[in-house]
């Protein structure tokens, strides 16, 4: 049975929104070029090209952008879903947004993204200091939890769950990323990611996978992992 290693990058291939390590992009290089290697992520293609570069994206058998909802083989697309908030999620957001007491808003805080969308308070134009300052105020919050959860009584056909470590990301039912492993039925599957528990944007990948490793620090754990079990 073929294995296939399933990566998502926020917190796992890379820092946060922030490029991948370059000796780590070498040892990346050389492991996906001999494993069968998939990239799933809640990222935008743009935003995983930024992080972890052209060659290195395009090394990967797959790619699954946007939760799984946006999928590449090498440059070419092969699939995409075309959902989108409605109007009254839309309003929704902005009413959570408007009622929560954070006093550092950035701006671009709901984002449409291929089949999903993305939530954020602190905002999406928020340097690294004021990321760094909002993450420590959630660690206190636990604001995003709070919205997504009342996103999710509120609306029954669409799922909001936290993602990376400032926002929320938003999709249909049952196209989150565990719709990938049905691509992989045949294969074991391990599955890294740093959002595994229940609530998180990797549960569904993680539960759906043979085996899966949630990442408390950073791409370092998932590279030593990598070296310690499967090379």
């Amino acid at each position: 049975m073929t294995t296939k290693f399933l990566f998502d990058v926020d917190g796992t291939l890379t820092d946060a929104r922030k490029p991948i390590d370059p000796e780590f992009e070498k040892f990346m290089l050389d492991f996906v070029c001999n494993h069968h290697c998939i990239i799933v992520t809640g990222s935008d293609r743009p935003k995983t090209l930024e992080q972890i570069g052209l060659t290195l994206t395009n090394t990967f058998s797959r790619v699954y952008h946007c939760s799984g909802n946006h999928m590449f083989v090498g440059a070419q697309e092969q699939r995409r879903n075309t959902w989108s908030l409605s109007k009254e999620q839309y309003k929704f957001l902005e009413d959570q947004l408007d009622r929560i007491e954070y006093s550092e808003k950035t701006g671009n805080h709901i984002e449409q993204r291929i089949g999903t969308a993305n939530f954020s308070i602190c905002g999406r134009n928020a340097d690294w200091q004021q990321r760094a300052q909002y993450v420590e105020w959630e660690e206190h919050n636990h604001a995003r939890e709070i919205v997504a959860l009342a996103f999710n009584e509120q609306f029954d056909d669409v799922v909001a769950q936290v993602a990376g470590e400032t926002s929320l990301d938003i999709f249909p039912i049952g196209c989150d990323k565990g719709q990938v492993l049905d691509d992989f039925k045949d294969s074991r599957t391990i599955f890294f990611g740093d959002n595994c528990f229940p609530g998180g944007n990797d549960h569904s990948a993680a539960q759906a996978s043979t085996h899966f490793h949630q990442i408390d620090r950073g791409y370092k754990q998932t590279w030593e992992i990598l070296k310690k079990k499967y090379i």
